[in-house]
């Protein structure tokens, strides 16, 4: 058994289902979007006009075989520890390590995780420190041509200046025969 796969239309769904917001929160600061049903007697958002916010409904929620599963299709299980990953199956389970766990312990679950086949939604970044000289080195070499095109246009600009003030003739710069 492989991951679910999720159907075109239940990915559409979900973009198209629009955000539920708290009545007026956008008039009021104090008001947080967090979704509450309007209750008031005279609401327009209760009674459903057009160009108010629409109301949580039934109809919006995504089928029960898809609901709660991870883009990729697999059920996201969030792990603490290495032992968290006992009894989980490769084929339906996709693991995501807890922001709280350190480096020591990420590491380790990473090792099980492996060795049992499991996918890793968020894996650790490890330096490699080789490459990234490597990469470095190249950026440099790839910026050097053109600071050097750039110092030989300011050279040429301070030549330009140099040369026109002993061109220019005392008459305002202006040749008699040229007028």
């Amino acid at each position: 058994m492989s991951p679910i796969k999720i159907p075109k239309w239940v990915r559409l769904m979900k973009l198209k289902r629009p955000e539920f917001v708290r009545q007026e929160s956008w008039r009021y600061v104090r008001l947080k979007p967090n979704w509450r049903r309007p209750r008031g007697k005279d609401s327009k958002m209760r009674l459903q006009r057009s160009g108010w916010p629409p109301l949580v409904k039934v109809g919006y929620r995504t089928p029960k075989k898809y609901r709660g599963l991870h883009p990729s299709g697999y059920k996201e299980v969030l792990v603490y520890r290495p032992e968290d990953l006992l009894g989980l199956d490769p084929e339906i389970h996709a693991v995501r390590i807890a922001g709280s766990v350190g480096m020591r312990k990420r590491m380790m679950i990473v090792e099980e995780a492996e060795r049992l086949g499991l996918k890793i939604l968020n894996p650790p970044i490890t330096a490699k420190p080789a490459e990234e000289e490597v990469e470095v080195v190249e950026a440099e070499e790839a910026e050097k041509p053109e600071a050097e095109e750039l110092k030989e246009e300011e050279e040429k600009i301070e030549e330009v200046e140099a040369v026109k003030p002993e061109e220019v003739e005392e008459g305002g710069g202006v040749n008699a025969g040229e007028a």
